[in-house]
């Protein structure tokens, strides 16, 4: 489970990623030698820009999560400047670079990948959590090629509905943008435009400007490249569907008519979870702390400001 680290117990090493409150950076875990991605959070540009329900959120279902197809939290610690959570770290870069070097994905490779998050949603949806943030930029590729969903920063726990905006423009539900209240349906929606976008290699309501994305959206009209995989398009027709009385995932079979449906016919979803199928692309991992599939950033020598203990709403953490 979870523990609290010191930060003496860490070889902080390379960025890997940044983000608008800090960065996540390689770490190593001193007395084991194993590594770790530590996301690494400014406390006063959270603070800032009313970020702190946001926060507390992610670290609260991290804390619950454990899944693995999931990236999991292994330890955290603070200090006065910045919060460090240690997360599984996934060697092999995100699903958005592979995407962006090999265009698109064959139709069986894509069927794995979409099974996966499906198998992620059905998890987190038995906790109550929705996601609200799939993207191929959020998604990793491990070493052994599964994918492992990161940063929960648009997670919610959710019984019924909630109202709070948020998610990448492409990816947003009808219901989100018509702000009538969503909950778990619109992490559905969001599996059917993965699931074109690997296929086709462009999202389905692809624009320049974001006020012509909402549009499109709405309208709801989605047009398939000609060699677009016809059980694929059933199923991606099935998932992006305004009225949730009709969405898949989301009707009295759940989770099980997109297990079921005939895109998915031989699949089997029990050796999938235990890893014990072969996945078309593995990445190429020279060691254990390899990053040649993140891009590079250089390091910040910046000190982000303190918080005093009086103003800070993470310090019982």
């Amino acid at each position: 489970m979870d523990r609290r680290l010191a930060l003496s117990d860490l070889e902080i090493l390379q960025t890997l990623g940044t983000g608008s409150f800090g960065r996540v950076r390689l770490a190593r875990v001193k007395r084991s030698g194993d590594y770790v991605a530590l996301k690494i959070l400014k406390k006063y540009e959270i603070l800032r820009m009313k970020q702190v329900d946001h926060v507390i959120s992610e670290f609260s279902i991290l804390r619950v999560i454990r899944h693995p197809f999931l990236v999991n939290l292994i330890g955290y610690t603070q200090d006065d400047r910045y919060l460090y959570l240690a997360l599984d770290y996934v060697p092999g870069g995100e699903l958005f670079s592979y995407l962006r070097n090999v265009g698109k994905l064959e139709n069986d490779h894509c069927r794995l990948y979409a099974a996966q998050i499906t198998l992620m949603f059905e998890y987190m949806h038995s906790l109550n959590i929705v996601y609200r943030d799939l993207k191929p930029e959020n998604l990793l590729i491990s070493a052994d090629g599964y994918l492992k969903l990161t940063d929960f920063g648009f997670a919610k726990t959710v019984e019924g509905r909630t109202y709070t905006l948020c998610g990448t423009p492409e990816y947003l539900a009808p219901e989100i943008l018509l702000n009538k209240g969503h909950g778990k349906p619109v992490d559905w929606w969001t599996l059917g435009i993965i699931i074109y976008e690997m296929q086709a290699g462009i999202d389905p309501f692809s624009d320049d400007d974001p006020m012509a994305i909402y549009q499109k959206i709405l309208k709801g009209k989605v047009k398939f490249p000609r060699n677009f995989d016809k059980n694929s398009k059933s199923l991606v027709k099935h998932l992006l569907v305004a009225d949730l009385t009709k969405r898949y995932g989301n009707l009295k079979n759940g989770v099980n008519d997109i297990k079921n449906h005939r895109w998915n016919a031989g699949l089997d979803w029990i050796r999938l979870l235990q890893k014990q199928l072969d996945m078309p692309y593995r990445p190429t991992i020279r060691a254990p702390d390899d990053t040649s599939n993140f891009s590079h950033y250089p390091d910040s020598g910046t000190l982000s400001p303190p918080v005093r203990t009086s103003d800070d709403p993470f310090i019982d953490w």
